[in-house]
């Protein structure tokens, strides 16, 4: 039988780095979440000495952990997540290039030269087509505008969220854009970078609920 006490005592003794915690989402909680299968991953504590940490993470040992817990309204957040994927694309739709002329003797959707004339390869810098998206990318000082419950305010427009549906469980509100699709995990952290913006008091008087449906 595992003796939880005893494992940290020696903990406790030990010369340890880092304190991480074995942490698992719980879809079930989301309602436009097709799946039940929960999302497992490490997460490392900081702050304090590692005696603080290990009881810290004693303390949290089989207890459920929010948003609410680690972060607050008009914190600054970096965002993590798995962009959409488009698969293998070509080079105008992967770069954005421009087309050829319409008088070109090849191909329109093409870029004009592979590089040097004398070569025998084609350099890595040279734009070309292949796997678009489905990267994972960090979003790096996003603002915390708000969190709340549906029960105090309500989020959901009308017809609900295109490729998503109705909001019915504790959400929050970002300021800036987020990568990935509307159901992908999203991973949030402190600011790595900090920012030399002031940040200015708000206030949010307004949500819009009107239907996305068709826009």
């Amino acid at each position: 039988e595992h003796d939880a006490d005893k494992h940290f005592e020696n903990l406790m003794n030990a010369d340890l780095v880092e304190v991480r915690l074995i942490c698992a989402t719980q879809p079930q909680e989301v309602s436009g979440i097709p799946t039940k299968v929960p999302d497992v991953m490490e997460v490392g504590l900081d702050g304090g000495n590692m005696a603080d940490q290990l009881n810290y993470a004693k303390e949290k040992l089989g207890e459920e952990y929010s948003f609410a817990d680690a972060f607050e309204e008009g914190m600054l957040t970096d965002i993590v997540a798995v962009t959409k994927g488009y698969g293998w694309q070509g080079v105008i739709k992967r770069f954005g290039g421009k087309l050829q002329s319409h008088k070109n003797s090849k191909k329109r959707r093409q870029h004009g030269n592979m590089g040097a004339f004398g070569d025998g390869y084609v350099r890595k810098t040279i734009r070309q087509g292949g796997q678009t998206g489905y990267h994972q990318r960090t979003e790096y000082n996003k603002r915390i505008m708000r969190i709340a419950s549906t029960e105090d305010h309500s989020i959901t427009p009308a017809g609900g969220f295109l490729h998503y549906g109705e909001v019915k469980s504790d959400y929050i509100l970002v300021k800036g854009s987020v990568p990935g699709p509307a159901k992908r995990l999203i991973r949030f952290r402190d600011a790595t970078r900090g920012s030399d913006k002031t940040l200015h008091p708000f206030e949010i008087t307004y949500v819009s609920t009107a239907s996305k449906q068709g826009v």
